[in-house]
């Protein structure tokens, strides 16, 4: 009995699979989500303006506006705010960016000091940079909406399209943790329901604006708008170089089998590294 049940079992396991194998060779009525780019996809790109080069921020700028452009805290995240710059002038600056998570947004476009490149394919840009190892942005400009629930991501779900020359970017889906931050050592977490409106322009020949607009209601009391500039370099000691978080903790070295290893190398709670004594 036992084998003929088994024999049964299998009659019925190689019916459905060949059913299951024809039902898929039937062709689908569904659109194709990601259809593949076409010639003339490719050729529209040449009508795109020229971010080409690698782009290093107006690191000056940054920091100019962090006095004259605070974001409009509510009264309880300004007092977390005024206390952090307080401990970054007496030369305590709190840690905010470790644990090598990532920056995300909108922190990597308000105060990253690394280069970054930006890169044109039918339907999407993508900007990469070189510090973390994480900065990481997809800007679809196919056409889609942001999903209906996105899983929340450090750098968020980004749509954009082209107005004239202007870049139009909408983010939303960026995680409650990620910082809106003036310096490396004062910022605040967006503590969810953020969302960044991103107007990116050539401003002349090698100058990048990304007029930037942040709406976060559980940490500002209305919508910040600011504006961070990019310079480009077009040499090639200028390319980006690959970046990885706290590789600056480590050190090269030979563990017992001889093996080249990376050792940590000691630091304090700050993170700062502890002198040979």
């Amino acid at each position: 009995m036992k084998k003929k049940f088994l024999g049964l079992a299998i009659g019925i396991s190689i019916s459905c699979g060949c059913l299951s194998l024809a039902a898929l060779a039937q062709p689908s009525n569904k659109p194709v989500i990601n259809p593949p780019p076409t010639a003339k996809d490719w050729a529209n790109l040449a009508k795109l303006p020229d971010w080409s080069g690698v782009w290093n921020p107006f690191v000056t700028d940054q920091d100019k506006q962090a006095k004259t452009n605070m974001p409009p805290w509510t009264p309880k995240v300004n007092e977390q705010i005024q206390f952090q710059l307080a401990e970054e002038k007496a030369g305590r600056p709190p840690p905010l960016f470790v644990d090598c998570l990532p920056e995300g947004m909108p922190a990597w476009m308000l105060i990253t000091h690394n280069a970054m490149e930006v890169l044109f394919t039918p339907g999407r840009v993508t900007m990469l940079g070189e510090s973390d190892g994480n900065r990481l942005r997809r800007i679809y400009t196919d056409g889609r909406q942001h999903p209906d629930d996105p899983d929340p991501t450090f750098h968020g779900h980004s749509i954009g399209k082209w107005e004239g020359d202007t870049l139009v970017v909408d983010t939303v889906g960026i995680s409650p943790q990620a910082y809106i931050a003036i310096s490396e050592a004062a910022g605040i977490p967006n503590n969810g329901d953020i969302q960044v409106i991103e107007r990116i322009h050539l401003v002349g020949k090698d100058e990048l604006h990304d007029d930037i607009e942040i709406i976060a209601p559980k940490v500002l009391t209305k919508p910040w708008k600011t504006t961070r500039v990019y310079f480009r370099q077009r040499a090639r000691k200028f390319d980006i170089v690959e970046g990885v978080c706290l590789e600056g903790y480590f050190a090269p070295r030979k563990d017992k089998f001889g093996n080249d290893i990376y050792a940590p190398i000691p630091v304090d709670v700050g993170g700062n590294r502890i002198p040979p004594q």
